[in-house]
């Protein structure tokens, strides 16, 4: 069987060497005799899995020691609800950047009127004076946006939402005080959500919050309070060693996507069947979308490059056209595999 090159906004591709380290413990995990999805999350073998887990990514991404890490379900769209239940603050600032913004209180600045193709650029001054937080999500899967610099935010909290674009490159956690990812672009498989969050906002939530809705029930239990998704929290282990002993850390890490992106986006730039919308300082490291500006021959590109291997690599329909995630599991030989079919169909297909 030959493996595709799947370039998936989420759930993403996974590393080859994740995977096939998960196959060799299918049977038994961690000399258990049994496997990571038959195992009890009360037993010792799973608590040295979600400690081990904890472990790895406290290190990668120096963690300090005045937050905790806690393991969730519900993917990102439930912390739209827990986070203003838990931080007992409602008014926020929000930065509008596309699908994963629009559920706002208030909107602060938006890019929506030029189809969410740049980061809009903001001063302290254009928080409003009751506002409790600023909100942003960092990397836009849909519109291949990225925030390149933390928007101003003194006097408030900082919430992000890094589902796209954690453990990619180096991230300064301090200037965060509550980071959430799903897991299914960049950290594992669909069904884990990770929240990193100050230890001192813990507890804050009303008194009425329902307990599967407020961060200490998880924080007080070891994200275990109930059965946690316990196949997910292993994956994402493995990535994590993946991460640390066959990459080298994030520092290594944040080359290799440099690399990916600027061979994509420096062939996109010089093609002349090929345009990226997104203006040059705000484009994402892992989601590049890009249009042929002609709908059938995009139908064209999708169809034919799945012939060839290349999958999913149809862009979100809000937008249209092709989109390439590629997050840390995408090898540069997937990129340059992309890149070929690219020079190819531009070659059969361009007509000056």
């Amino acid at each position: 069987m030959t493996r595709v090159y799947n370039f998936s906004a989420g759930p993403a591709c996974l590393p080859e060497w994740v995977l096939k380290k998960a196959a060799s413990e299918m049977l038994d995990a961690h000399n258990s005799g049994m496997s990571v999805m038959e195992m009890s999350h009360r037993s010792s073998e799973f608590q040295d899995i979600i400690d081990t887990c904890k472990a790895r990514l406290k290190r990668l991404m120096n963690i300090p020691d005045e937050y905790e890490i806690l393991f969730l379900q519900g993917g990102a769209s439930l912390q739209f609800t827990m986070i203003p239940l838990n931080l007992e603050k409602h008014n926020v600032d929000l930065i509008n950047t596309g699908q994963w913004t629009k559920k706002a209180l208030k909107v602060v600045a938006s890019s929506a009127e030029d189809n969410f193709t740049y980061i809009p650029k903001i001063k302290q001054e254009d928080l409003s004076e009751d506002s409790d937080y600023v909100y942003i999500c960092e990397n836009n899967t849909i519109y291949g946006t990225k925030y390149k610099e933390l928007p101003p935010h003194e006097g408030k909290l900082l919430v992000a939402d890094l589902s796209s674009c954690i453990l990619s490159e180096r991230t300064d956690v301090s200037k965060y005080d509550l980071i959430f990812a799903g897991a299914q672009k960049n950290m594992g498989p669909a069904g884990l959500t990770v929240v990193i969050i100050k230890k001192d906002l813990i507890g804050l939530a009303d008194e009425k919050t329902p307990s599967m809705l407020n961060y200490k029930t998880y924080a007080d239990n070891d994200s275990m309070f109930n059965t946690p998704p316990t196949y997910a929290i292993y994956i994402c282990g493995l990535v994590l060693e993946w991460l640390e002993t066959q990459i080298g850390g994030l520092e290594n890490m944040e080359k290799i996507n440099r690399q990916k992106a600027k061979l994509l986006y420096d062939y996109i730039d010089a093609s002349k069947l090929y345009s990226n919308p997104v203006v040059p300082e705000d484009r994402s490291y892992t989601n590049v979308p890009f249009v042929t500006g002609d709908k059938d021959l995009d139908t064209k590109f999708v169809k034919e490059a799945k012939e060839a291997g290349i999958v999913n690599i149809k862009g979100h329909r809000t937008v249209g056209g092709m989109r390439a995630s590629i997050y840390n599991a995408m090898p540069l030989e997937g990129v340059e595999a992309l890149i070929a079919f690219m020079k190819k169909f531009e070659e059969e297909n361009y007509h000056a």
